[in-house]
């Protein structure tokens, strides 16, 4: 139970207008002091300032990452409770808030339109890209051990991009379904897959954040340089667990945390990188368990990027182990 002081603060800090649409709009994922500004029609400063009453009373959490800062519920305590009170009795048809949802759709799918850009543009030399700021033979090597030499079903590739992991584990499974929003990134997959000669495995259009759970269920599943382009990389994950069957594996390589603010401004990154920590909380949301986690850092020490390869478990699979 919180003490008197410290639960006034927090009514204090929830009991306004703004504040109250922040909540709202934080509880659908985590957004940056850019969004909110844009979707709320108000000032930097302004917004800033209510999110910092908000985090000072413990209803929302800051993680900052470069020059930009991430915003979102808190998931535990006696803020996080009182902000799921407040929003479970928010009325959606309210004037103020569908603007906002609408609002908020907009900027989202702009960054969705801006990432799907980037992709049309590289999409014949995604591959050489990759291999020029990650050390991509070691994490191939890493994601094929991480199967065990076992063959699956069912695997699903969400962002398949070139269909590099479907050409990699094609011995893993019986049925690959890589799923991406790029259609000139299919493209390229659907090359690779026919002259790899690789029959059993198909590539489909689709919105990788929000999910067709009639694809699955999959025993594994593979998230291979994705999350970063999210800005909420755990609703992300919660929309993949949706497809994975019961003790299935979910398989997520990604940057660690790095400062390199060019690849949010030249290469659409939302987020630089994603740390141990932040990653075993949106498992833990998702009723996932991390079983295990390895790093590759690159040769390149100045501009080079570490990446990290997790082990993510069904915790039905994890409890019963």
């Amino acid at each position: 139970m919180a003490e008197l002081t410290e639960l006034v603060s927090v009514l204090k800090a929830a009991g306004e207008g703004t504040r109250v649409r922040l909540l709202a709009l934080l509880a659908d994922g985590d957004h940056s002091v850019k969004d909110l500004t844009e979707i709320l029609g108000q000032s930097q400063p302004r917004v800033s300032r209510h999110l910092k009453l908000l985090a000072d009373a413990g209803l929302v959490r800051r993680n900052a990452e470069g020059a930009w800062a991430y915003y979102g519920l808190m998931q535990q305590g006696d803020g996080a409770e009182l902000a799921q009170w407040l929003i479970a009795r928010l009325d959606d048809s309210d004037t103020d808030r569908r603007c906002d949802i609408a609002r908020q759709s907009a900027v989202r799918a702009q960054q969705q339109a801006q990432a799907s850009e980037y992709f049309a543009t590289v999409a014949s030399s995604w591959d050489l890209l990759k291999t020029l700021q990650v050390p991509e033979e070691a994490v191939e090597a890493a994601v094929l051990a991480a199967l065990g030499g076992r063959k699956v079903d069912t695997l699903i590739d969400l962002g398949t991009g070139t269909g590099r992991m479907l050409e990699l584990l094609a011995g893993s499974y019986t049925r690959g379904i890589g799923l991406d929003s790029s259609r000139e990134m299919l493209a390229v997959a659907r090359a690779r897959l026919v002259s790899s000669g690789i029959g059993h495995a198909q590539v489909r259009l689709g919105d990788i954040g929000d999910l067709d759970v009639s694809m699955g269920p999959a025993e594994v599943i593979v998230i291979h340089q994705v999350l970063h382009y999210f800005d909420d990389p755990g609703r992300m994950l919660a929309q993949a667990r949706r497809l994975l069957a019961p003790g299935g594996d979910m398989l997520i390589v990604d940057f660690a945390p790095h400062e390199l603010e060019f690849l949010r401004s030249e290469h659409a990154h939302r987020r630089l990188g994603l740390s141990r920590a932040q990653m075993s909380n949106w498992a833990e949301a998702a009723g996932l368990t991390v079983q295990a986690v390895a790093e590759f850092p690159s040769e390149n020490s100045e501009r080079g990027l570490t990446v990290c390869l997790w082990r993510l478990s069904d915790k039905i699979k994890t409890e019963q182990n």
